[in-house]
């Protein structure tokens, strides 16, 4: 059967690694993940799974913030992973299909104090299913952190694959359907990161052929000041607000 073209990782990450690398959304999501494991993590034994690693940024920050903590990150995309492991060689990263594998063919049932599964959810059919499969790689008491996206939907949301976005009830919903204790949800990044938005959805489709430029190395230098004046207006966002367009939710698999 022929891979959908949104669904086609392989060719995502071939033509957007490095310009989700940039990118002052992922990068906020990923300050904001870092700072819920720090918080709670074990020196002793952290064990730390990323769910949909992609190209390996987030195990990358991390590997530098708690080198002692052992990193697993399992992705769909064969080149998401090939970049990855080139990227973050203290991890292991493993080629990963969540609704067909199981933890078993990675050694990796009930393995982690810590799993992360970070804009992921919104490009999965059943993402009930996801998270159920998902908790099996996760220890009894294992913390979960979920970022998924919140507000309106982009033309570029759906180019690379959205079928929806998520509010406070309907991810804590799925959450407690998936069997998880949920200890809070945040609708982060007003005012900053809703503006970022609002940029974004009203670029419409012209942003697929931004993203593209940049990917061939041509983005502006327009674009470049942009990304970094975002990345400095995003620390002043609020944590939680009614208003946030950004989800993260926190919760843990029963003991």
């Amino acid at each position: 059967m022929p891979v959908n073209r949104q669904d086609d990782w392989d060719r995502h990450w071939a033509n957007y690694a490095a310009a989700a690398s940039i990118n002052p959304a992922q990068r906020m999501r990923h300050r904001l993940i870092e700072g819920l494991i720090l918080r709670s993590h074990d020196q002793v034994r952290t064990r730390i799974c990323d769910i949909g690693s992609g190209q390996g940024d987030l195990m990358a920050r991390l590997a530098r913030k708690l080198p002692q903590a052992e990193l697993v990150g399992l992705e769909l995309s064969a080149a998401g992973v090939e970049i990855a492991r080139r990227k973050v060689p203290s991890a292991r990263f493993h080629v990963a299909d969540l609704i067909h594998d199981q933890p078993e063919d990675f050694g990796l049932r009930e393995w982690a104090t810590h799993a992360v599964c970070s804009e992921v959810l919104e490009h999965v059919d059943d993402p009930l299913s996801f998270l159920q499969a998902a908790a099996n790689f996760l220890a009894p008491g294992g913390l979960l952190i979920v970022t998924v996206p919140g507000g309106p939907m982009s033309a570029f949301d759906r180019h690379i694959g959205h079928r929806q976005h998520f509010d406070r009830e309907n991810i804590r919903g799925l959450l407690e359907r998936s069997g998880f204790a949920v200890e809070r949800v945040c609708l982060t990044g007003f005012p900053f990161f809703n503006l970022y938005r609002l940029t974004v959805i009203l670029r419409g489709r012209k942003l697929i052929e931004d993203v593209n430029d940049q990917a061939a190395s041509r983005a502006s230098s327009l674009a470049a000041v942009a990304m970094r004046l975002f990345h400095a207006l995003f620390t002043f966002n609020l944590v939680d607000s009614p208003f946030g367009w950004q989800v993260i939710a926190i919760a843990r698999k029963p003991v």
